[in-house]
């Protein structure tokens, strides 16, 4: 592929849990993660999104707004989490109870605890 000075990327942004908002763009190169997601036009499309408390990343990295893309990135605007997973976990756990879940749920009749 001749060199043309321009990076091919993806700006992705997931407003809702099985909804994901694409962008492929064409970008000088050189642009920085802030560039791309500034002309994708995802805060026109999601207005009520702030940008300041979101954090980007690459392929699923964090990454700074001023890191610099290349060819095939794809820039992943993050939303911040509404529950510690490990807070989610604890809680999911209490609901089940410790006998419905984990390695040892289903135990043959008469075998020894643990086994």
């Amino acid at each position: 592929m001749p060199e043309t000075g321009m990076v091919h990327v993806t700006v992705a942004y997931s407003p809702a849990p099985r909804e994901v908002l694409e962008w492929a763009l064409e970008l000088p190169a050189g642009a920085t993660v802030r560039q791309a997601v500034l002309a994708s036009g995802l805060a026109q499309a999601c207005a009520q999104l702030d940008l300041a408390g979101c954090e980007p990343g690459l392929w699923g990295r964090r990454c700074d707004w001023g890191r610099v893309l290349r060819e095939q990135d794809r820039v992943e605007i993050c939303r911040g989490l509404l529950v510690d997973p490990k807070v989610a976990r604890r809680e999911r756990f209490r609901k089940q109870g410790a006998r419905a879940v984990g390695l040892f749920a289903r135990q043959r009749p008469g075998a020894k605890q643990g086994y």
